[in-house]
């Protein structure tokens, strides 16, 4: 069954790599091209990161080699790798080709300078995330002791989202922020984030959180960080299913997706490791649920709730 995956680190690992890495085939990418043809993951976005001890005069510069990392290892070296820059290249996808989106993973790198923000958007960039886990200029993170929402400039990124048909996501966004954001965005998303019901820790999302999602037709991704699945010890695929369940309960169930965080994170559920196991998350859900239903999870329902479809 095909996956649309909607959160990996690919890039800021090949960047930290300086070139030494292949996303064909290195073994140290949990999401290399190989690994994702193996657990039919026909869609992978690709998150730009930038870290916080980076400089702010260095942060934009960081996100364009990360882009860079884009076009020429992703893209320019495996043209069975397709640039999805636009919300309907999803349905021209041909057998043996994989989809490749950007998304940018906090607005650090563009400090307060929308042309920043417009720049990133012409190189393909169609998700935003306003924060990571800590504060910037656009808002609050989740791990951001003073829990503030958004500032003007927040606002103003998330009107940029809408104007221009990009998705807003809120996984790493403080709780007040979220609401903030769920005010103002047509196009929310949770790109990786698991029910904070289930496992309490600040990167989940509460039942309130949730339902908001849901009543907007915004879509939330189940991540597969262990710390983000399961309060104490090994997280089995099983315990990931918990999460989909808890958002099936509160009506989601189609409006579920998948987002792993591979190569963001250094430990795994059982059963998987890298995106070549993602079959097995399929195949146990199909224990529990009818086909349709977790073809919705794997793709469908995003397919189904992107921006430019009718609902």
């Amino acid at each position: 069954m095909n996956i649309i995956d909607l959160h990996c680190d690919v890039l800021y690992k090949l960047r930290e790599s300086k070139g030494s890495l292949r996303f064909a085939d290195s073994p140290e990418l949990q999401a290399n091209k190989t690994r994702l043809q193996n657990g039919r993951v026909k869609v992978q976005c690709f998150a730009i990161f930038v870290e916080p001890h980076i400089h702010v005069d260095q942060k934009f510069q960081v996100a364009l080699e990360q882009v860079d990392y884009f076009y020429q290892e992703v893209l320019g070296k495996n043209p069975d790798m397709v640039h999805i820059k636009e919300w309907s290249d999803f349905d021209r996808l041909k057998i043996g080709q994989t989809g490749a989106m950007l998304t940018l993973e906090g607005v650090d790198a563009i400090g307060n300078d929308l042309m920043k923000l417009r720049t990133l958007y012409r190189l393909g960039v169609r998700s935003v995330g306003l924060t990571w886990n800590f504060a910037n200029l656009a808002a609050d993170g989740a791990e951001e002791p003073r829990g503030a929402g958004l500032t003007n400039l927040g606002k103003e990124i998330v009107q940029f989202n809408n104007q221009h048909h990009v998705l807003t996501d809120v996984s790493h966004l403080s709780e007040r922020a979220f609401w903030d954001v769920m005010e103002i965005a047509d196009y929310p998303i949770a790109s990786h984030s698991n029910a904070k019901t289930i496992c309490d820790h600040p990167r989940n999302l509460t039942d309130e959180q949730a339902l908001a999602m849901f009543k907007k037709g915004g879509m939330i991704h189940v991540v597969y960080y262990p710390p983000f699945v399961k309060e104490k010890g090994e997280a089995s695929i099983g315990d990931l299913v918990k999460h989909i369940d808890h958002f099936c309960s509160l009506g989601g169930v189609k409006q579920i997706g998948l987002g792993s965080d591979f190569d963001g994170i250094s430990q795994f559920v059982n059963g998987l490791e890298d995106a070549s196991k993602s079959q097995n998350l399929i195949n146990e859900l199909l224990k529990y649920y009818s086909e349709d239903e977790v073809r919705g999870f794997a793709s469908q329902n995003f397919l189904d709730h992107r921006p430019g479809v009718r609902r």
